[in-house]
């Protein structure tokens, strides 16, 4: 069964704030077995445009990426994020095994 990715562009306004969502996410994170293979770092806008921050999280198979975003400690997380950031996110299945 093929992997899926949360795949995140953020543009953070209040870091401060922004660092108890990052906290209360552990929780959802560790629940559904989430793995960051992206989180911030340095990034090249090479076509289009994009946010500041970049972040591609794997999980096992599309269905428990879902029922991450979508689990009671995910949304208490987000509940954090939204007033202190603007962000596009997509939940993808990955291509083959």
């Amino acid at each position: 069964m093929p992997r899926a990715y949360w795949i995140a562009h953020v543009d953070v306004h209040d870091p401060r704030a922004y660092e108890a969502y990052r906290q209360a996410n552990a929780a959802a994170f560790a629940k559904y077995g989430a793995r960051f293979l992206v989180r911030g770092g340095p990034q090249e806008v090479v076509e289009g445009t994009a946010r500041a921050r970049s972040v591609v999280i794997e999980f096992a198979d599309l269905a428990t990426a879902q029922a991450c975003y979508h689990s009671p400690e995910y949304q208490a997380a987000l509940a954090l994020r939204r007033p202190v950031s603007d962000a596009d996110v997509v939940i993808v299945q990955g291509y083959g095994d």
